[in-house]
């Protein structure tokens, strides 16, 4: 695939340089303490002057009436703050630091997915006591697909149990991440009183009567500390010097290296890649927020530090873009949210060139320009109006109407598409009907914006019974949809039970022959096409090539043949549900001069591949979870019996600290309800959390039950 670079034009006219810019994510497991660090951070940097708490429903960016009183987070928000270093490499310059708070709940991983697809670093966040829990390890690899460099904040220090240690041997193990410390804990659980500065080698201990962390002494290393300091620095110097030549030459010579020799080192093995450097604290107690924006600053990317972000042109060849204020605006619409004052907000990363209020944007997926009504930049739900956004800005657009998630927005002569966000698809689903004919309409709005908003929840129409379908990533997902049709759209809506998103595939090889030929007097119809199918590795989708030769077929009726096949997989033969995991092959067919057309073709195409399919062994398979318990020791037996009970498969079983963490893959059909049988089987003291793993082929003690009951069932 050849590239090319678009060379980079400097522009002046901005408030803060790109390289004082961070746009970073805060991203980790559900609980681990995402959005109170947050918190602290917008205090800290005098975005707020009262701390908002998760528990009292007080975060900033927890602003849903459903966040607030759930105490999660649901939707992704952006928040700018200011911060400056008192020494080091960028000591005394206000840096901006654009913030996402992610969501933990794999539920809504798609708010994650398209964050970090737009961040340029990310803040991971562990638990002190847990360690790598389950919705670490998405989020993590999550970061790994979209090169997001990271550092990490091992939270809840305060807590009974706390290892710092223990957690970064956890990176190491679990995700298989090259962690050092670059502070040391000065004691853990209720005597934890501030960190050790393995780049400075000196303390920080929190003032007592410091009730909100603000004041603290910088003191010398505590004596008891001192070796253990000693030894965690030469293995961080040891460690970095594999990226940074000076400390490299510097540490073999024996020589002396400075806190700022190293702090540059440390920058440079961070955006390898292949470094996490990692700072205990205790958001909630009020500790180690403030180095570890120091360490935001110092060690995570600027937009400048990153290689040119990846678009494709009309011919698929793969373009660099370099960030740069000059030239052409090349911009990604990353997600789409319904604003009660306003209506449609765009929030875009801006790459390159400049947006401009009043000025139009080029969409290439519509082949149209629209208008940019007003610019604003966003603090959690509020908005402040803006003129102009800058390339390496976060910002949302008012105005624009035909943009969906990951549509790139530039000029109409750049006409490039910028690599969009991918998401996973929907697990679950279950029909939803208006109360009354007076909601039907409202249902009908609702559910258009709320599916333009979430790419993980779509909305269809069964063909045979004619009700609506909604589809997402779990029984949360779609109970946090109803409430929000109620609350910010006042429908009234029944829904029927969750369905499962079961997938039909094919087992063997086999032929098909399709044929469309209608007489109707003057000109009729005419498409003939074999195709042949092969199974493909699970996972890799669908695959549809052409090997017509000598012209049996014309070109012009090629691709309608494909669409053909394309449209009879999106219900299969056994039940009606979409086909996965095969490459169709159009090997043979014949025309008629006159009467063959385009839909004659993906006629026979649909035709041709329903006969294949019969005759290649068909099979069904159900959605398989990845699910994760913790739970106190005594109640491990009966927690494992039920899952055994429920098909699962019990994949690890690993005891922490007085807890026991199990991993089983069950079928996604035995999950229902299981929140609260877990909790009946703890007394409410287990917490499980669950993803789509895979899928796997359904018993055939179970095949002619979801058969029987498939709403997609067109043979009942």
């Amino acid at each position: 695939m050849s590239k090319h670079e678009i060379s980079p034009v400097n522009a002046k006219s901005r408030s803060t340089p790109l390289e004082f810019t961070r746009n970073i994510g805060i991203a980790a497991h559900i609980d681990a303490g995402k959005t109170t660090t947050t918190e602290r951070i917008l205090f800290y940097t005098g975005v707020v002057h009262k701390m908002g708490e998760v528990h009292d429903g007080t975060a900033v960016t927890d602003w849903m009436e459903q966040e607030r009183e759930r105490g999660i987070t649901i939707t992704s928000a952006a928040i700018s703050c200011s911060w400056t270093t008192k020494e080091g490499p960028f000591a005394g310059i206000g840096q901006r630091i654009n913030i996402i708070d992610t969501p933990g709940h794999v539920d809504f991983t798609a708010e994650v997915e398209r964050s970090l697809r737009v961040l340029d670093g990310a803040v991971a966040v562990f638990c002190g006591v847990a360690g790598v829990q389950p919705q670490s390890e998405t989020v993590w690899r999550q970061m790994d697909k979209y090169n997001v460099p990271r550092i990490a904040f091992i939270n809840k220090m305060d807590r009974t149990g706390a290892d710092f240690f223990g957690a970064i041997d956890d990176i190491k193990e679990k995700l298989r991440g090259n962690a050092h410390p670059l502070f040391l804990n000065a004691g853990s659980g209720e005597t934890f009183r501030g960190l050790v500065d393995l780049v400075k080698m000196r303390a920080y201990i929190y003032c007592q009567d410091s009730i909100n962390g603000v004041q603290y002494d910088v003191v010398d290393i505590p004596a008891d500390m001192v070796e253990s300091a000693e030894k965690y620095r030469e293995k961080l110097i040891e460690a970095v010097a594999d990226f940074d030549e000076n400390v490299a030459n510097k540490y073999l010579e024996g020589e002396e290296i400075s806190a700022e020799e190293l702090q540059i080192g440390i920058r440079k093995a961070t955006l390898s890649m292949r470094f996490i450097g990692v700072i205990p604290g205790s958001s909630f107690k009020n500790k180690g927020v403030q180095m570890l924006l120091d360490a935001v600053v110092d060690y995570l990317p600027s937009p400048l530090d990153l290689p040119p972000t990846r678009a494709f042109n009309d011919d698929g060849e793969e373009v660099g873009i370099p960030i740069s204020d000059g030239g052409k605006v090349a911009a990604l619409a990353f997600k789409l949210m319904t604003d009660p004052y306003v209506g449609k907000l765009i929030f875009c990363r801006v790459y390159a060139g400049q947006l401009k209020k009043g000025t139009t944007v080029y969409n290439p997926r519509t082949r149209q320009s629209e208008r940019i009504g007003r610019l604003v930049t966003m603090k959690a739900d509020a908005r402040e109006d803006i003129n102009v956004a800058y390339s390496g800005d976060i910002c949302a657009v008012v105005g624009l109407r035909n943009v969906v998630t990951g549509d790139t927005l530039c000029d109409e002569d750049l006409d490039l598409i910028l690599e969009p966000p991918t998401f996973p698809e929907p697990v679950i689903s279950m029909s939803i009907e208006p109360k009354s004919k007076a909601d039907q309409t409202k249902l009908s709005t609702g559910l258009q914006r709320l599916s333009e908003e979430d790419p993980t929840f779509v909305v269809t129409t069964n063909q045979e019974t004619g009700q609506t379908i909604i589809a997402g990533m779990g029984e949360l997902h779609l109970d946090i949809i109803r409430d929000r049709l109620f609350r910010e759209f006042k429908v009234e809506a029944d829904a029927g039970r969750p369905q499962i998103a079961y997938k039909e595939t094919i087992s063997s090889a086999a032929a098909g022959e399709g044929k469309f030929i209608r007489q109707t007097g003057g000109h009729g119809q005419y498409g003939h096409a074999v195709i042949k199918i092969e199974p493909a590795e699970r996972g890799k989708g669908i695959e549809v090539i052409n090997e017509i030769v000598g012209g049996v077929i014309p070109k012009e009726f090629i691709k309608p043949t494909q669409e053909g096949i394309l449209e009879g997989a999106n219900s299969g033969v056994i039940a009606g549900y979409p086909v996965i995991d095969f490459t169709a092959r159009i090997v043979d067919g014949s025309y008629h001069e006159v009467d063959s057309s385009e839909l004659a073709f993906k006629m026979a195409g649909i035709f041709g591949f329903k006969e294949a399919m019969r005759k290649a062994n068909p099979i069904l398979l159900e959605p398989i979870m990845k699910v994760d318990v913790s739970t106190p020791d005594e109640y491990q037996g009966d927690i494992v019996g039920d899952l055994n009970r429920r098909r699962g498969q019990i994949h690890g079983v690993e005891s922490k600290h007085g807890l026991t963490m199990i991993t089983a893959f069950v079928p996604l059909e035995m999950m229902f309800g299981y929140a609260t049988d877990v909790r009946s089987l703890s007394k409410g003291r287990a917490t499980y959390s669950m993803e789509p793993a895979h899928f796997e082929q359904v018993p055939a003690s179970l095949l002619a039950k979801i058969v029987e009951n498939s709403p997609n069932n067109n043979r009942r």
